[in-house]
């Protein structure tokens, strides 16, 4: 996708969820196989008190970053006014390398469909803070 194509989508366009539950500040790159985000953690986010957000929060941001890549995918094939079903997802496997992620830290994630069959996807997504590996997450998404 062109960068003057993305610069007309909203992260709303691309994803169903709203206010505190939408993790996700900036879209760095996306196409029908993977996508980059940025988030910066905020204490209005699940799972974050004053100490920072609980690793967990991970799964949801490489979850979000995935359905990123598969809501463009989407408004590709069938438009901007297409239906936003969500996605079931399953947690394949999750690996934290930090206990906490401190509040205003930024997180950059990336999710690739490293499977693709039908309506079911395996996505892998990987989560860096300043470079450094936060966590590795593989999910399963299907899509009724």
């Amino acid at each position: 996708m062109s960068a003057i194509e993305l610069a007309n989508l909203t992260i709303e366009d691309l994803l169903p969820h709203r206010d505190a539950m939408l993790l996700i500040d900036e879209v760095l790159e996306v196409d029908a196989v993977h996508a980059r985000t940025l988030s910066t953690v905020r204490p209005d986010w699940p799972l974050t008190d004053a100490r920072g957000a609980e690793s967990l929060i991970c799964v949801e941001l490489a979850a979000q970053t995935a359905g990123v890549c598969n809501g463009w995918d989407r408004i590709r094939c069938r438009g901007l006014d297409s239906d936003q079903m969500g996605w079931l997802v399953a947690v394949k496997r999750v690996d934290f390398f930090v206990d906490r992620l401190p509040l205003g830290v930024r997180i950059e994630a990336r999710a690739e469909n490293t499977l693709v069959f039908d309506k079911f996807r395996e996505v892998t997504s990987e989560l860096h803070r300043d470079g450094r590996l936060v966590a590795s997450v593989v999910l399963q998404l299907y899509q009724a």
